[in-house]
């Protein structure tokens, strides 16, 4: 972690001071928002967290291999993240 003066100028960073300022940036805002978001919502929302399309979440979804991180009433499902994406980390090996 760099001990940068807030006030510098930014025409006297280097390259790299600059990298590395908004690595450290990026990450902690990165993190803080992870750990506030706890659950996703819909097949739409199972897709972002895997990375995928809506079909491939919709076919992993029907598999089963995930269904203990998910909650269904009707229509509305909604996922627990961590659970889910432990789940398919276990059942990868």
């Amino acid at each position: 972690m760099n001990n940068l003066d807030p006030n510098t100028p930014l025409f006297k960073l280097t390259l790299q001071e600059l990298k590395s300022e908004l690595m450290e940036e990026f990450q902690s805002q990165f993190l803080t928002l992870l750990s506030k978001k706890k659950y996703e919502y819909g097949i739409k929302g199972l897709a972002k967290i895997l990375g995928c399309s809506r079909a491939k979440a919709s076919k992993i979804k029907n598999s089963g291999v995930i269904n203990e991180a998910i909650f269904q009433n009707g229509k509305i499902i909604i996922i627990d993240i961590e659970k889910a994406l432990g789940l398919l980390n276990k059942n990868k090996e």
